[in-house]
């Protein structure tokens, strides 16, 4: 679930293992390059930290944020952890 923080949104996704791991990442960089927004992440073998904001807007939680942590969901579903 995503948290609001210090003005960002972040979310831990976990998963199998580091090749399912980078397989999500992938799908997500597709997403943020659609959408022209991109995250801030960090994994290390089957985790992936991923922090939101925007900042073109002073560094802030924005729909921009929001739009691509739904996006992000959706492609976290696929995987069913």
């Amino acid at each position: 679930m995503w948290r609001e923080e210090k003005n960002r949104l972040q979310i831990t996704f976990r998963f199998r293992d580091f090749a399912e791991a980078f397989a999500f990442m992938t799908e997500v960089a597709a997403a943020a390059e659609k959408l022209n927004h991109h995250p801030d992440w960090h994994n290390a073998w089957n985790t992936v930290d991923i922090q939101l904001t925007t900042h073109s807007a002073g560094n802030i939680v924005t729909d921009k944020d929001r739009e691509l942590a739904a996006a992000i969901d959706a492609i976290y579903e696929k995987y069913g952890e």
